[in-house]
């Protein structure tokens, strides 16, 4: 007997040497310490740093996911560097690989160091690994507070994440704590002394409970009982189909058409001259090639240009050269060489493809800066272009623009006066406000039942990810604008919809099948 245990412990080296090897640099086996189970497992000082190694974990977990939450916004993010840059570059997808790099390589350092208590091994961190750790956990800490400081909404897009992603996060950290139940229970039941027993195994049973009972806690509307579920929200192309045209083109509006969107959204700014055309930016910088026209005025605002100065721009090249979102799609040769050839977009012929095709409209409307000719006759003019030029049916227009609005009310009685703020019901109704246009981060299910019960409808902006647009399936909201109309069109229901019946099913076989294993395994 004792002969086998030797060789079974002999046998056993290789995968110790390695565990030891990647995880302190030893791979002698005399350079290895024992420890005993229930023993202190490492030296006073490694024992002060594995808190470090544990909190590093915790941060890179918490970073992870809320960047990986946030790619519906990561054009936003993008964007928001190109402004103080200057050069347009995917710095939201680098910042992805480098959060999961680091959360793998921490979460690697963490397995190592339960496999060796599991194998009753002394902890002995390497110096090098030593100070990956702590560029972790600096790296996390630091992104989560300048995240928290330029872009703090954020935070309320990992909250309404978790009324999608937490009864699959519950399944994954009873998971954990399974897995975790092995080196708690060879550490605790050979202890000698009942302290130590109560330090090891009290913790560990307090969060137990805590993930056993958190799910009384939940709430999502996407669990549901069947039949209750509303109609899928219309889809809004915003600035047409940016992922696969340029934006606010005349292919961009074409494709979101093509792949059955039920409206446009643009941004109109006017010229110098009184026309009223198609551009997000105050400058005409990253989307046209003014730099090759007109190389003094890059920075120059796009209102102080005449139509026939804009009109022979180029607004598609960049597209192509820059390629504006991390999952776009290849395109054809043929779309490649429309792209090409797309230029800025004046809001009368959109207003006509719109009403040709009856797609609903909604832009916002940049007010001209100081100096300009029109800054104070903008509204007239725009809606000069709307009434007389377009011929655009009038209930197609969502007019959000709050100035003038009695005016514009009284001109165009036709358009669906839309606010872009929630306010009281009786304030809505009093200014004939029939739709908000609020921003995905307000999404509430009980305000949108609320408005919508006094016949006022909730379109949510920008909506590009399936969880998302689930999320606002099962809210309630009306309609969404999105990126990816092209996408979203084939969503047959909300992702991770459920009745409650499933979701106890689900939550109390989770919980009895953990209880099983962990008492099996203490047994054991």
């Amino acid at each position: 007997v004792v002969r086998r245990r030797l060789l079974q412990r002999y046998e056993h080296q290789p995968f110790i040497s390695c565990l030891a090897g990647f995880y302190s640099c030893r791979w002698k086996r005399y350079q290895r310490r024992r420890t005993e189970p229930g023993k202190c497992c490492c030296k006073t000082r490694e024992c002060m740093f594995f808190p470090l190694l544990v909190g590093a974990f915790c941060f890179s977990l918490i970073f992870l996911y809320m960047w990986g939450e946030a790619k519906n916004d990561y054009n936003n993010f993008d964007w928001y560097n190109y402004g103080n840059l200057g050069f347009w570059f995917l710095w939201s997808l680098v910042l992805l690989i480098v959060a999961a790099i680091l959360f793998m390589y921490i979460t690697l350092l963490l397995v190592l160091a339960m496999c060796l208590l599991a194998e009753g091994q002394q902890l002995y961190l390497h110096w090098s690994h030593k100070i990956g750790t702590f560029l972790v956990l600096g790296f996390s800490v630091s992104a989560l507070f300048v995240l928290s400081v330029l872009w703090g909404d954020q935070w309320k897009t990992v909250r309404l994440s978790f009324q999608i992603t937490a009864p699959y996060l519950h399944i994954g950290a009873i998971t954990i704590m399974v897995l975790l139940s092995w080196p708690v229970a060879l550490h605790a039941i050979r202890a000698d002394k009942k302290v130590v027993q109560v330090i090891i195994v009290g913790p560990y049973l307090a969060i137990l409970l805590f993930l056993f009972l958190i799910p009384l806690g939940m709430y999502s509307p996407c669990i549901r009982e069947v039949g209750t579920l509303g109609p899928k929200p219309a889809l809004i192309g915003h600035r047409g189909a940016p992922m696969l045209a340029p934006e606010n083109t005349e292919m961009s509006f074409q494709k979101t058409i093509e792949h059955g969107g039920d409206g446009l959204e643009t941004d109109v700014t006017i010229s110098y001259d009184g026309v009223p055309f198609l551009m997000h930016d105050s400058t005409l910088k990253r989307t046209t090639n003014i730099g090759e026209v007109y190389p003094n005025e890059t920075t120059q605002n796009a209102a102080f240009f005449s139509w026939d100065a804009l009109k022979e721009l180029n607004a598609g090249t960049w597209f192509l050269k820059d390629k504006p979102f991390s999952c776009m799609g290849a395109l054809s040769r043929a779309d490649q060489n429309q792209a090409m050839n797309q230029s800025i977009y004046k809001l009368s012929n959109f207003l006509r493809l719109a009403d040709s095709q009856n797609k609903l409209v909604i832009f916002d409307l940049y007010r001209p800066p100081e100096k300009h000719p029109y800054r104070n006759s903008w509204i007239n003019r725009t809606l000069e272009v709307i009434l007389n030029e377009s011929g655009i049916k009038p209930h197609l227009v969502l007019w959000l623009e709050n100035d003038m609005r009695s005016f514009v009310q009284s001109v165009a009685p036709g358009f669906q006066q839309t606010m872009g703020s929630k306010a009281p019901v009786e304030d809505l109704l009093m200014d004939n406000i029939v739709k908000l246009n609020l921003a995905y981060t307000e999404m509430s299910s009980e305000d949108i039942q609320k408005y919508a019960e006094a016949n006022i409808t909730t379109n949510l902006y920008v909506v590009n990810e399936p969880w998302l647009f689930s999320l606002a399936w099962c809210s309630g909201a009306h309609s969404v604008t999105t990126n990816t109309v092209h996408m979203l069109k084939n969503l047959r229901q909300p992702l991770f919809l459920m009745t409650p019946q499933q979701y106890k099913i689900m939550w109390i076989l989770t919980d009895v099948t953990s209880i099983f294993l962990i008492s099996l395994i203490f047994a054991l």
